[in-house]
């Protein structure tokens, strides 16, 4: 599944949790880092309105469909992908990482969120090394000298894999940086993921996500900032749609 905006492709690259778990294993194994995103409606919106996400998005190692109308959009196009939030990713590749011998780091959030993930995961991975948290101060930005503090942390860490715990655009535009700046380590971009896991922030009820209602029942808990928000990704679907057509036509 690919979409095009703002002169970029991006596009769906690893379809499942099976490949996704390949691609990572033979990335860690060979000493490369990787820079991981999970693209949803909402990121969308953001990448047409800013032509440098866009480019940052579209240099993405590995990007995941991160939202099921994302999922039905593939469907509809012939391009079958699974949905992989970047929420549900992190307790499967902190065992990647704990299976493969890799230190992990968390950064961005708040030092108390962070500080609670990494409790919640050694607790819930045997064997999960966490050797970084870091909880950027002020306003961060990712091309700003705090950033380059950051590398330097990670690398004198040791850490290969670094969950990124910003929301978007920062925290693609920081794992495109890393890929330079510290080239054997494997961001991830998961937003949220980490305040979940503490309780920092309430993910919807399991049996709301299983009927596809997540969306609903975040709108309802934060209905003025997530509102306006969803009004922006309902607008992007009549072209998102004629799109998905347009390639479907084309297998």
């Amino acid at each position: 599944m690919q979409f095009t905006t703002n002169g970029h492709v991006i596009s769906v690259n690893v379809a499942d949790m099976p490949a996704l778990d390949l691609a990572v294993r033979e990335r860690l194994r060979a000493g490369a880092g990787f820079a991981l995103a999970t693209i949803n409606l909402d990121h969308l919106v953001k990448l047409r309105a800013d032509a440098r996400f866009a480019a940052d998005y579209a240099a993405q190692d590995i990007v995941v469909a991160d939202g099921r109308p994302i999922v039905a959009l593939s469907r509809l196009a012939r391009r079958p992908v699974s949905l992989m939030p970047g929420s549900d990713l992190v307790v499967p590749l902190c065992r990647i990482a704990a299976e493969e011998g890799v230190p992990l780091a968390l950064v961005g959030s708040t030092d108390q969120a962070l500080a609670d993930a990494a409790t919640y995961l050694t607790a819930n991975v045997p064997g999960l090394k966490v050797v970084l948290c870091h909880a950027p101060s002020g306003r961060f930005d990712p091309d700003g000298p705090e950033a380059d503090s950051i590398f330097e942390a990670l690398e004198a860490s040791g850490a290969r894999m670094c969950f990124l715990a910003f929301g978007a655009p920062k925290q693609e535009r920081l794992a495109l940086r890393g890929r330079d700046a510290a080239p054997r380590i494997g961001f991830i971009s998961v937003g949220a993921g980490l305040d979940f896991l503490g309780g920092h922030q309430r993910r919807a009820p399991v049996w709301v996500r299983a009927i596809a209602m997540e969306w609903l029942w975040r709108a309802l808990t934060d209905p003025v900032r997530l509102v306006p928000r969803y009004l922006k990704c309902a607008m992007l679907l009549p072209g998102l749609l004629r799109d998905a057509w347009h390639l479907r036509k084309k297998v």
